[in-house]
């Protein structure tokens, strides 16, 4: 099929994806021991999942956990978030920091070269962790080993074509749409960001998380995540009982509501303004010092 229809394969890749994304979720709830009440449990799931979705899963949990006690926190940015300046920051920067940081946000290169580094090469070494234990590196080189034998195995049963036309586009695909979700979680016009003696994590969870409100089959790939600010709230709370919350609390289904179409004016958003209290475009944070 592969070498008749490549076209074929490029849809399975893409539908492969979509259940990707679905794997993810269930790690995700592992990572927060929401799943099962077994926490022993949660994490052996999550290890084995970590080989299909190519992330080292104690590693991904440490990280997920700095992120989910310092989002929107300006003074602890760096870890588990998407880089962000303030507009102040970016002004004082020299033509190379600017252009560095266009780069980075422009999003061809963040929804196409980022998911490839992260998901492809970053994870397969945990550099950040490396002086926080051997449980990270051994998560890292498990994951490693587990995922070369799946490699080895797919080449052998179905050949190179099924590795580099389905399993190669699978993965990317999914790192493209699991990058996308995390963006427009907290990079929306009006979420907040705060400085460390105004922060609280409850604030950081209501108003810098957003709430992505998702046709039905995408609120099922993606279990409900885009009910994030009520996630971050209450990371214990399971993936498929989140959207019952926004049905018992009616102002958590109108809170920071973003909807499919509108997310994608999100892209564009790139600097913090400080006092509007708002991401703004290049353009506008230009036209604002100008």
């Amino acid at each position: 099929m592969l070498t008749i229809s490549p076209a074929i394969a490029l849809a399975l890749a893409l539908a492969n994806a979509a259940f990707l994304v679905r794997l993810f979720i269930i790690q995700h709830d592992c990572g927060h021991g929401s799943l099962f009440r077994d926490r022993r449990l949660c994490d052996w799931i999550g290890r084995v999942l970590g080989v299909f979705t190519l992330t080292p899963y104690d590693v991904w949990r440490r990280t997920h956990a700095i992120h989910h006690a310092s989002t929107g926190n300006l003074d602890r940015r760096g870890v588990g978030d998407i880089p962000t300046l303030t507009v102040t920051e970016y002004q004082q920067k020299g033509w190379l920091g600017r252009a560095t940081y266009r780069l980075i946000r422009n999003p061809v290169f963040l929804f196409g070269v980022v998911p490839f580094y992260i998901f492809f090469l970053q994870n397969r070494l945990p550099v950040h962790l490396m002086r926080s234990g051997w449980r990270y590196w051994m998560s890292a080189m498990a994951t490693n080993a587990a995922i070369a034998i799946s490699f080895t195995t797919i080449v052998w049963l179905g050949g190179w074509d099924v590795l580099l036309l389905v399993f190669v586009p699978t993965m990317f695909f999914g790192a493209i749409a699991g990058t996308w979700f995390f963006y427009v979680q907290h990079q929306f016009e009006e979420t907040s960001w705060q400085h460390e003696d105004e922060w609280t994590i409850q604030e950081a969870a209501l108003y810098g998380s957003s709430h992505y409100d998702l046709p039905g089959i995408l609120r099922w790939i993606t279990g409900n995540i885009g009910v994030h600010h009520v996630h971050h709230l209450a990371s214990r709370i399971p993936f498929y009982r989140l959207s019952e919350v926004i049905k018992d609390h009616e102002i958590l289904g109108q809170t920071r509501r973003i909807t499919l179409w509108e997310s994608f004016h999100c892209a564009r958003l790139h600097l913090w303004d400080e006092n509007r209290r708002r991401l703004l475009t290049f353009a506008e944070a230009r036209a604002l010092s100008a």
